[in-house]
C-alpha cells in the first residue's frame, strides 16, 4: 500500500491515542533540541520524532560499548560485533553490505563523521561518547539542514560545554579491562575551556581478541561583543585485535565454544581527527549568521576476517568543509537559509597475502584515489502561532566523484580465471543530485499534550566502494540514489505530572535500493517498506523511585522482485534479516540518597531472520543490568556496574552466511567498579 493511502490511517489512529485532557495540570517542560536546527530550541512542539541521552544518563550507564548507551532510546539498536565495532539500526533493519553503509547521519555537534561517500558501518567509535555533553538522535529523515546519509535518522554527538570542574576516574572490569578519564574544565563570562580524554585497556572475553582505545575532546567557547565563537577537537584512536564469528546452530550456549576465536590473526586499527570552529553574529534583532570551516582525517586498515580469503584493507580520507547559515526570526516565522560546500580526498587499497583459488587471487584486489565535492542549499520555516506550529523545509545537494584507478584496470585475476572476483573499473567521473522536503505541524490540544503529523523525504548518493569496488566482471556500476518517504503521526506530552510519553507511528517507503544480486553485482532498483510504532515512556513512582523505558513494534519487508544474493526464490514481502519486529529496554531506579542512585535494567531483543529467505532466525534474548552510582563524600564518587546480571547465553549478533550458522557471542555476567575524585572549582 502506498504511502497516499496511509495518512487518513495514521491520522486515525492517532486520534484514538489521544489521552484525556482531564489528565492535564501542568504544562510541558521546555525540552531543548540542538540536533534539528544546529542551534538549541525548545522541541517539545516540534513536528519530529526524536529523543536524548543526557550527561547523567550517560554518566550512569558508563558504557563499555556505545550499544548499551543506544538501548535507551526508541527505535534504536547499534548491533554489537567484536571489541568496539558495531552495526546500526535505526528505524529499520541493521543494514550491512551494498546499500547498507551511509544510511544514518552520525556526527559530532551536527557535523558528519565520514565525508559523504566514504561511510564505515563502525564509525560511531571515531566519536567521543564516553564524555559526551549529550546524544540527540532523530527517528527517520531529519530536517532539510541533513542531506545524504540521513535517511534512516541522525545520531549527532554533541560535546559538552566547558564548566569549572575537575575530576579523574579510574575503572577495572572483567578480562583485564580497565579505563581511566580525565576531565578538566574553566569557565567564566567571556571564555571556556574544556579538556576530556579516556584511555581504555580491554584484553578481550574471546580468545586472542582484546582492544586499546584513546580519544580526546577539546572544546573553546567564546563570547565577544560582536561574535559568539566555539572550537572543537575531537581525536580517537584503535587498536584492536578482532575475534570472528563462532560458527553452529546455537554455538553461543556451547560452554567450550563460547571463548573461541576462528580468527586469531584478525585485526582493526583506526584513527580519526575532527575539528571545527563554529562562529556565530548577530546581524540585527532578527537576523543572526552562523559560519562553521572544519576539517576531518582518517585511516583505518583491518583484515577482513568475515571473508574466507582475508584480505587486508587499508583506507582513508581528508576533507574540508563549510556549514553556512543565516538564521531569521520574524515574530510567528523563523528561517533558516544556508549553503554548505566540502571536498574530500579518498582512498583505498585491498591486498590479498595468499592466493586462495584463481578467483581470489594474491595481491592486489583494488588500489583507488577519489576526489569528491558535495554542496548543497537549504530552506527551513516554521512558523508558530497560539496552540499551532507548523514547519517546512527544501534542500538541493550535489555530489561529484573523481575516481582514479592506480592499478590495472579490468580482472584481478590471471587472465586464465574464468570467473574472477574482483573487477577494477577505469577511471571515471560520477554525479548525483537530489532534492529533499519535509513538512509537518503540530497542534497543543491541552498545555500538557501535543499531535503532530509529520512527512519527510530523504535520499542516499551510492558510496564511493558501491560504484568502483566491483566483483565478478561487472565494469560500471549504474547506480541511482535511494530515496525514502516517511510519513508519521506522533503524541507525546505529561500525564497527571509524572508521566511522560512519547509515541510515533510511522510508515516509510524506500526506493531504488542498492543491493547486490546472485551475480555478485552491485545493482540498484529494490524497493523496501518499513511500519511500526516507537513509544518512550518515564514514569516518577514517588519522589525516590522511577521507571523508563522504551519499546520499537516495526515491519520490516522486501517491497520488490529481486535477484538478490543469498536468497533462493521470491522473497517480496518477507522480513528483511536481522529486522527483530519487537525490541526495547526498562528501567526501574532508586535515588536512595542524595547523589546516589541505583538503577536495575531490563534489555529485550525479539527474534529475528538471518536471511533473505527466512528461513533461519535468532530466538532473541533478554537480559538484565544493575548499576549503582553512590557520593561517597564531597569529593569521591563510587559506580558499580553488573552487566548480563542472570549470566545469560545469547549473541549479540547472529547472522548465516557461507552455509553456517555465525554468532558473535554476548559476555557473560561482568563487574565494572569505578572511583571518580572530582573538585567542582576547575
Amino acid at each position: 500500500m502506498h504511502l497516499r493511502y496511509q495518512l487518513a490511517t495514521l491520522a486515525a489512529a492517532g486520534m484514538l491515542a489521544l489521552p484525556s485532557a482531564s489528565h492535564a495540570n501542568t504544562a510541558l517542560e521546555e525540552e531543548i533540541l540542538v540536533t534539528a536546527t544546529r542551534i538549541p530550541q525548545n522541541a517539545a512542539a516540534l513536528p519530529l520524532s526524536w529523543a536524548d541521552i543526557d550527561d547523567g544518563a550517560l554518566a550512569l550507564t558508563g558504557h563499555v560499548h556505545i550499544n548499551e548507551a543506544m538501548q535507551r532510546l526508541a527505535g534504536a539498536w547499534i548491533s554489537r560485533g567484536n571489541g568496539q565495532e558495531s552495526l546500526t539500526a535505526l528505524r529499520s533493519p541493521v543494514l550491512t553490505g551494498a546499500g547498507g553503509c551511509g544510511s544514518f547521519f552520525m556526527a559530532l555537534d551536527g557535523i558528519s563523521l565520514r565525508s559523504p561517500g566514504f561511510c564505515n558501518v563502525n564509525q560511531l567509535f571515531d566519536a567521543n561518547t564516553e564524555q559526551a555533553g549529550a546524544i540527540e538522535v532523530i527517528n527517520g529523515p531529519a530536517t532539510a539542514l541533513y542531506g545524504g546519509g540521513a535517511l534512516h535518522g541522525v545520531i549527532n554527538v554533541l560535546s559538552a560545554r566547558p564548566a569549572n570542574e575537575h575530576s579523574l576516574a579510574v575503572e577495572a572490569g572483567p578480562n583485564d579491562y580497565y579505563r581511566g578519564k580525565y576531565l578538566y574544565g574553566r569557565s567564566n563570562d567571556k571564555h571556556g575551556v574544556s579538556l576530556r580524554f579516556n584511555g581504555t585497556t580491554d584484553g578481550g572475553y574471546k580468545d586472542s581478541s582484546g582492544y586499546d582505545q584513546q580519544k580526546l575532546s577539546v572544546r573553546y567557547d567564546y563570547q565577544g561583543q560582536q561574535w559568539d565563537i566555539s572550537s572543537a577537537l575531537n581525536y580517537s584512536n584503535l587498536n584492536q585485535e578482532t575475534a570472528g564469528f563462532i560458527q553452529g546452530y546455537k554455538a553461543y550456549e556451547d560452554q567450550d565454544l563460547k571463548q573461541d576465536n576462528p580468527n586469531p590473526e584478525a585485526y582493526r586499527d583506526a584513527w580519526s581527527l575532527l575539528a571545527y570552529s563554529r562562529a556565530s553574529r548577530q546581524l540585527n534583532s532578527r537576523h543572526t549568521l552562523v559560519i562553521t570551516p572544519y576539517g576531518r582525517n582518517n585511516e583505518m586498515e583491518f583484515l577482513m576476517h568475515f571473508l574466507p580469503w582475508q584480505p587486508v584493507e587499508k583506507n582513508g580520507h581528508s576533507s574540508l568543509g563549510l556549514q553556512t547559515a543565516l538564521y531569521s526570526d520574524l515574530g510567528h516565522w523563523s528561517w533558516i537559509n544556508g549553503v554548505e560546500g566540502e571536498y574530500t580526498d579518498g582512498w583505498l587499497k585491498e591486498v590479498q597475502a595468499q592466493e586462495f583459488s584463481p578467483n581470489q587471487p594474491a595481491g592486489v584486489h583494488y588500489d583507488y584515489q577519489v576526489d569528491a565535492t558535495m554542496a548543497a542549499a537549504f530552506s527551513q520555516a516554521t512558523w508558530k502561532h497560539n496552540r499551532l506550529e507548523a514547519t517546512a523545509g527544501l534542500r538541493w545537494e550535489y555530489n561529484h566523484y573523481d575516481y582514479d584507478n592506480r592499478t590495472g584496470d579490468g580482472p584481478a585475476c590471471d587472465p586464465t580465471a574464468t570467473a574472477c572476483r574482483f573487477y577494477r573499473p577505469r577511471g571515471r567521473e560520477d554525479s548525483f543530485t537530489n532534492l529533499s522536503a519535509n513538512i509537518g505541524g503540530s497542534f497543543a490540544y491541552t498545555d500538557n499534550h501535543i499531535a503532530y503529523l509529520r512527512y519527510a523525504d530523504g535520499f542516499r548518493a551510492p558510496q564511493v566502494s558501491e560504484l568502483y569496488r566491483l566483483q565478478s566482471g561487472q565494469q560500471v556500476a549504474d547506480l541511482d540514489s535511494e530515496e525514502l518517504r516517511n510519513l508519521e503521526i506522533g503524541l507525546r506530552g505529561t500525564l497527571a505530572a509524572t508521566l511522560d510519553y512519547d509515541v510515533a507511528v510511522f510508515q516509510m517507503e524506500k526506493d531504488e535500493v542498492i543491493f547486490q544480486d546472485a551475480n555478485r553485482q552491485n545493482v540498484s532498483g529494490a524497493r523496501t517498506r518499513h511500519q511500526g510504532v516507537e513509544l518512550s515512556i518515564d514514569y516518577r513512582l514517588a519522589d525516590n523511585w522511577y521507571l523508563n523505558g522504551v519499546a520499537s513494534f516495526a515491519r520490516h519487508r522486501y517491497d520488490s522482485r529481486i535477484n538478490l544474493i543469498g536468497s533462493s526464490g521470491d522473497i517480496e514481502g518477507n522480513d528483511i534479516d536481522t529486522a527483530p519486529r519487537r525490541f526495547g529496554s526498562a528501567r526501574l531506579g532508586w535515588e536512595f540518597k542524595a547523589d546516589s542512585v541505583a538503577e536495575l535494567e531490563w534489555v529485550y531483543l525479539g527474534r529475528y531472520y538471518l536471511e533473505p529467505d527466512n528461513e533461519h532466525e535468532y530466538d532473541g534474548h533478554s537480559l538484565l543490568n544493575l548499576r549503582i552510582s553512590s557520593q561517597l563524600s564531597p569529593h569521591w564518587q563510587g559506580n558499580l556496574r553488573l552487566t548480563n546480571l542472570l549470566d545469560e547465553d545469547y549473541a549479540e549478533r547472529a547472522d548465516f552466511g557461507f552455509g553456517n550458522y555465525r554468532y558473535f557471542v554476548g559476555q557473560p555476567l561482568g563487574a565494572y567498579l569505578e572511583f571518580v575524585y572530582s573538585r567542582g572549582d576547575g
